[in-house]
């Protein structure tokens, strides 16, 4: 008998044990859980913010006041009792917050994780990736009251314009907090590029630098661009620190502007968390604006990890 039937008979054996059959079906019935629970969600998205929007309502049994998803996306005002919902006042705090804490995050998250794959000892990388990683374990709403408390003053000693609730505070609050996720996928991705291709740098007589910029980060770059697109959208979709840090009005600003990051806006989370704690009628027009809020939100999210993959794909190298 050969080898290979030998292992046949004994896998036949094992995946027809009752453990076996067992095991097997609890995580099958995870896997199951987790797809209906994602599809509830886009479900529930989709059905509440088609009663929002004056041309699919009326398929949805609505009858009362609607709002034109045209004047939605390309509106730039964002006033519920003027009945004015243009979402790119919300989207562009978003997307100052979310280019800030990229600006931050991004060089240091990778910066860290060369420090810690390629120049740190064993004991010290014992030590500082854990200590890093409980960055990840403060609750957000901390972080807004820290940015709130010690950032915007340190912020106003330099930039005495900026107002108490500002977008460039909110923007290092929430790179701090992505640092961690950049870091740490990054790191897994370098210490995961085989010795041999390190040895070989240092055989050509490479320094650690060049072997660490030229020969390291090329080969983990699908992992790094992965962490990249994680952290984005971690800071897309952060709530609690941008609603205690960034302000409450809404209003269109320009992402490119420096000075603008000055001026308090506010984001999308932060608009929904408004939102639901004012005087608000379940299922009216501003009951019915959260849930075409989340759908954007989750669109958004939703193409930067599609483009996460594929980023990935184009750069994995396989050893």
């Amino acid at each position: 008998m050969s080898t290979d039937d030998i292992v046949d008979d004994l896998t036949r054996d094992t995946q027809n044990s009752p453990e076996e059959l067992l095991t097997r079906s609890f995580f099958f019935l995870c896997a199951v859980l987790s797809i209906v629970t994602t599809v509830s969600i886009v479900v529930l998205l989709v059905t509440e913010a088609a009663k929002f929007f004056s041309i699919t309502a009326p398929l949805m049994g609505i009858e009362g006041p609607t709002a034109s998803i045209v004047d939605f996306l390309t509106g730039t005002t964002w006033q519920i009792g003027n009945r004015e919902f243009g979402v790119l006042a919300l989207v562009s705090a978003t997307l100052m917050i979310t280019i800030g804490s990229a600006v931050i995050a991004l060089p240091l998250g990778v910066a860290t994780a060369i420090y810690l794959s390629e120049y740190a000892a064993e004991r010290h990388r014992a030590f500082l990736k854990p200590a890093l990683e409980v960055l990840a374990g403060i609750p957000t709403v901390v972080y807004g009251f820290f940015a709130l408390i010690y950032i915007t003053p340190a912020i106003k000693t330099v930039l005495p314009e900026t107002g108490t609730f500002n977008l460039l505070s909110a923007s290092i609050v929430v790179g701090i907090m992505i640092i961690p996720m950049v870091a740490s996928i990054s790191e897994d991705a370098m210490s995961a590029v085989p010795d041999e291709l390190r040895q070989a740098g240092y055989g050509m007589g490479a320094t650690k630098f060049d072997v660490s910029t030229g020969i390291v980060v090329p080969a983990a770059l699908s992992g790094i661009f992965s962490s990249f697109i994680l952290a984005l959208s971690r800071a897309i979709g952060e709530t609690m620190a941008v609603t205690v840090a960034a302000g409450s009005q809404a209003k269109f600003l320009n992402p490119i502007d420096p000075t603008a990051y000055q001026e308090g806006a506010l984001p999308m989370t932060a608009a929904m968390v408004q939102l639901l704690l004012g005087d608000i009628t379940g299922g009216g027009l501003a009951y019915r604006s959260l849930f075409a809020i989340g759908l954007t939100l989750f669109v958004i999210t939703l193409v930067m990890n599609i483009i996460s993959d594929l980023i990935a794909q184009r750069y994995r190298e396989e050893y």
